[in-house]
């Protein structure tokens, strides 16, 4: 067991470890386990996993406002989000905050709401005004978009925004909606399908634009031409409602990419309100692999978003800005989970 800083007299208070402490234990320079504090790469893997071994056993805990003094430079990372209860803000929302603790940097989140126009502008300057290196917004819809293009900060902000493209005074990134939706459509496909619907979201969401290009796009590389496509508002309700009626107009496809797995659900309860099964009559996919999807009945074929890597990326695109440097921008890739509720076109009842 590695020694920690001595013992205090009984009663007194007992001092917070040093980074002096961690070094003197480690056997290394103070400037060296600054360098692993911050992520340097010039340290060797066995210094580094020594010093980490130390941080770990003495409980030492970087002193931000300390480090903000010494180096001139702020370890508080802002992060501005909407007001929504969907998987996407919210997964995005936890993940960021996670890897900037992971990375040394605290956070301060604020929550917006319509009109973003106002509580937009008023959340950025909040943010700036509070000392933050940068800031983060995830901005699902177009119009708390144009509310980030509109404001003027002087700090450096990101836009986590599905197939939005960059502007000089907003960096942006995102997980490739896109090939989500291409990978959910293709598999479809492969199973022999060419009447495949999409029952998409609003299309105020960028999330719902990029997954409609990706079905568009899937479709016409195989040479299909895109099917019926019905814009909802992302909810089991409208799905479900919706698909009622295309069973008793006689229109229901053989295949559907649902827009979000909440969306797959309210389809398949309809489906099965009128008799007829998934995936022997209709083969379904979804997107988002929501908890509990692989308990729907049958177990949902869906996408899987990636938000640690979603989260790392988009955090070092972000420190890129502050620091003025280069770095990819390559968006994050989602995972296709195969399940059970889309079958091949032979084996439809």
């Amino acid at each position: 067991m590695i020694g920690g800083p001595a013992q205090q007299p009984r009663g007194a208070t007992q001092r917070k470890p040093s980074i002096t402490d961690v070094a003197r234990l480690a056997g290394v320079s103070y400037q060296t386990v600054s360098r692993v504090i911050n992520n340097a790469s010039d340290v060797s893997p066995e210094t580094r996993q020594r010093i980490l071994d130390v941080i770990e056993e003495v409980g030492y805990r970087r002193n931000r406002m300390a480090t903000a003094l010494v180096t001139n430079r702020s370890t508080g990372i802002g992060i501005v989000t909407s007001d929504s209860p969907r998987l996407g803000p919210i997964g995005t929302l936890v993940a960021l905050e996670k890897e900037a603790r992971l990375k040394g940097y605290g956070t301060a989140v604020v929550t917006v709401e319509e009109p973003y126009e106002g509580s937009v502008e008023h959340a950025l300057e909040t943010l700036e005004d509070a000392g933050v290196a940068g800031v983060v917004v995830i901005a699902p819809l177009v119009s708390m978009a144009a509310a980030v293009w509109n404001a003027r900060v002087r700090v450096p902000v990101e836009m986590i925004a599905a197939g939005v493209s960059s502007t000089p005074e907003v960096v942006t990134y995102s997980e490739n909606q896109e090939l989500g939706a291409r990978l959910a459509t293709q598999h479809l496909i492969d199973l022999g399908h060419t009447d495949i619907a999409h029952l998409g979201g609003a299309l105020e969401w960028f999330d719902a634009q990029s997954r409609r290009r990706g079905w568009e796009g899937a479709l016409q590389d195989a040479g299909l031409s895109p099917g019926l496509y019905l814009e909802g508002d992302w909810s089991p309700r409208w799905a479900y409602e919706t698909t009622l009626r295309l069973i008793d107009e006689g229109r229901l496809p053989e295949a559907v990419f649902a827009v979000s797995d909440h969306t797959a659900l309210g389809l398949i309860r309809a489906v099965a309100e009128r008799g007829l099964r998934v995936p022997e009559d209709i083969s379904v996919v979804g997107f988002d692999d929501v908890e509990g999807s692989d308990y729907f009945r049958p177990p949902l074929t869906t996408v899987r978003q990636d938000f640690p890597a979603l989260a790392r990326s988009s955090l070092e695109v972000l420190l890129a800005a502050i620091e003025g440097r280069a770095v990819s921008r390559s968006p994050s890739s989602p995972t296709l989970i195969v399940r059970e509720s889309a079958a091949p076109r032979a084996q439809r009842g």
